[in-house]
């Protein structure tokens, strides 16, 4: 199993978080971004800077994941086509999406992006909170404990 981040979105204190874990299990952490990373030096974390453009990073993630992988993203169509491989999508504020749930999250995330397109304001995702933090610190080391030999 590798880890796989969404890196250009992806707040600093959950990087903070995957890099501890990567450390802790010697799982490794690629970050994918399209402007360069500072990363911890470890044999556990690496980053890929790819082109700028749009999706760039998300068609690299997918390219590169493998089914039992783990991809943290708060992309909600790439975490519908990681699913599909038959890897996992984890958000940084610890949602686990499944293929049961991703669906309708997917069709709420398009029915938002009609509504803001004709002018309606929907305003954005609420700051990370603390909570958001210890539930995305929780949620990964529970999967980490069960997928650990993946």
């Amino acid at each position: 199993m590798k880890i796989w981040v969404d890196a250009d979105a992806c707040p600093v204190v959950v990087k903070e978080i995957l890099y501890r874990a990567a450390k802790r299990t010697e799982i490794l952490v690629t970050l994918v971004a399209n402007q360069p990373l500072k990363i911890p030096p470890s044999d556990f974390i690496k980053s890929i800077r790819v082109a700028s453009g749009f999706d760039v990073a998300d068609n690299e993630i997918v390219k590169r994941a493998s089914e039992g992988d783990l991809v943290i993203t708060s992309d909600i169509p790439l975490a519908a086509e990681i699913i599909e491989k038959g890897a996992h999508a984890l958000n940084p504020r610890g949602e686990l999406y499944s293929a049961s749930t991703i669906k309708s999250i997917l069709n709420m995330r398009d029915f938002m992006d009609t509504l803001r397109s004709s002018g309606v304001q929907t305003g954005g995702p609420p700051p990370l909170s603390q909570s958001d933090r210890q539930a995305f610190a929780n949620h990964l080391d529970t999967f980490l404990t069960r997928n650990k030999s993946s």
